[in-house]
């Protein structure tokens, strides 16, 4: 499944702030290319940790808030696949590789209800039921750029 890059018209701050109630120290765009970059200031979050939640921000906005009751997906992890440093014109630049997983909300509520219904009932095939989430599982592999100020 594709889903449709995020328009950085407005302020990254004032979106964070408004969707998650964080104040995070970003400007700059979404961070999908270099030229897209994610501005990050100075902040007492750890560099990596505040770059792991709003990447995670991200994905939530592009595959549930902005999606139709539908097709929005929850669940939704990220784990870094890999990362890249470079220092471009006395700046340094973090480009990122996570790996999201997430699960239709409707699939996954199905799941949900299901193994608090069955749970320690006889019959309940946990290995199963595991095995079967892990099929209905999306998997993304999704970039993005940080400039570090």
């Amino acid at each position: 499944m594709t889903f449709q890059q995020l328009n950085a018209e407005n302020n990254l701050q004032e979106i964070i702030k408004s969707a998650f109630d964080a104040d995070l120290p970003i400007s700059g765009s979404w961070g999908y290319t270099k030229s897209l970059v994610t501005i990050l200031g100075v902040s007492d979050i750890p560099l990596t940790q505040l770059e792991h939640m709003f990447a995670s921000m991200r994905a939530y906005i592009e595959m549930n808030m902005t999606q139709a009751k539908a097709t929005r997906y929850g669940s939704i992890n990220l784990n870094e696949n890999s990362r890249e440093t470079f220092t471009i014109d006395n700046s340094m630049y973090h480009k990122i590789t996570y790996d999201v997983t997430a699960m239709k909300e409707s699939i996954y509520a199905t799941f949900i209800e299901e193994y608090k219904e069955h749970y320690g009932k006889e019959g309940f095939d946990l290995s199963l039921h595991f095995q079967k989430r892990k099929e209905a599982t999306l998997h993304r592999e999704v970039v993005h750029w940080y400039k570090i100020n």
